[in-house]
């Protein structure tokens, strides 16, 4: 069976709190746990009305110690929002407390708007300095330095967090590729560049102390249901919170709508169906079906699993139908 993992922003739908939303994001936690998932990773936001995820590491901690076995990791930290000795010391401290469970993905956008990444004190020059602070974060999980070395993340030092490049575009795949890092492809909201992206990362891979093959992981949104119907419904959530984020007006994630083309201008439609066209909606059969072409078309290693559902336990029972459909998918070769 095809490793399968949980992607959570831990949503803050229409009419709940953020209390509702972690306490959500714990629950979607234990029972992906139950149900077979590999990992389960949150994303770091900010001044996102509908996203309670913004102190990342903070949250993974609580996810991890409310579970037992599951991987829980960033998917991603913005890195060019902190210092990276700043997040070598969380994740080297999470990783402490909870040995070979924890995983840091990182990603190059600041997760938020300009005025945004002013407080949080981002740099805001033209310069990139993303792959000299992956190489430095790197550092600090290895082996104790050598002797007179002046900065070390304690903890942190010989933990060998797993490092991932997270990317929408052909950068990530360039940067993980050229440092030997598993790479997963943003393909559950810019699925643009995909084919381009996973196949310059496979040809140029580089072995590294950190990974000896390439590693690819495929981003999916799944909404699924007991009929299609109910799955295209459930989807209008997803589709209509993508539109209004687009258009400049973010809020909490919205109800689902019977008529979605009352509620998106038809200029705005064809650009919310483009960006989450890597989604597997319907019935068990369908999600099978469609869930089966994207692991044949595009041969991921891994595939992680999202979906912005306004009902939790709607929410929960889209990702149980999808782990009964992927635990009977063949074995990838």
């Amino acid at each position: 069976m095809i490793p399968i993992s949980v992607l959570d922003l831990s949503p803050i739908p229409e009419g709940f709190s953020a209390a509702d939303a972690l306490a959500n994001t714990l629950d979607l936690a234990r029972h992906a746990e139950d149900w077979g998932y590999r990992r389960f990773w949150l994303a770091e936001h900010h001044n996102s009305p509908g996203i309670a995820s913004a102190a990342t590491s903070v949250l993974i901690g609580h996810v991890a110690g409310g579970t037992k076995t599951i991987r829980v990791g960033a998917g991603g930290v913005m890195l060019p929002n902190h210092a990276p000795l700043v997040i070598a010391e969380q994740f080297g401290t999470l990783a402490t407390l909870y040995p070979d469970r924890i995983d840091l993905g990182l990603g190059r956008a600041p997760g938020t708007d300009m005025a945004t990444a002013r407080a949080l004190r981002r740099g805001l020059d033209q310069h990139d300095g993303f792959p000299n602070d992956v190489v430095e974060l790197l550092g600090y999980f290895g082996d104790e330095p050598e002797e007179g070395a002046r900065v070390r993340a304690i903890p942190g030092v010989g933990t060998h967090v797993p490092v991932w490049i997270l990317g929408s575009s052909l950068y990530g795949a360039q940067l993980a590729a050229h440092l030997g890092l598993p790479y997963a492809f943003a393909s559950h909201f810019a699925p643009g560049a995909l084919e381009q992206a996973v196949e310059i990362y496979r040809r140029t891979f580089r072995p590294s102390p950190w990974l000896d093959k390439p590693y690819f992981m495929l981003a999916v949104n799944v909404f699924a249901a007991p009929t299609d119907e109910e799955g295209r419904y459930l989807r209008t959530t997803m589709q209509l919170g993508f539109a209004r984020l687009r258009t400049g007006m973010p809020g909490q994630l919205p109800r689902p709508v019977d008529d979605l083309d009352a509620h998106i201008s038809p200029e705005i439609r064809p650009m919310v169906d483009e960006a989450l066209r890597i989604s597997a909606v319907g019935s068990p059969d369908s999600v099978r079906a469609t869930l089966n072409d994207f692991i044949a078309r595009y041969e991921p290693d891994e595939v992680m699993l999202t979906g912005q559902i306004h009902d939790h336990a709607a929410r929960l029972r889209s990702f149980e139908i999808a782990a009964e459909v992927l635990g009977a998918l063949p074995v990838k070769a």
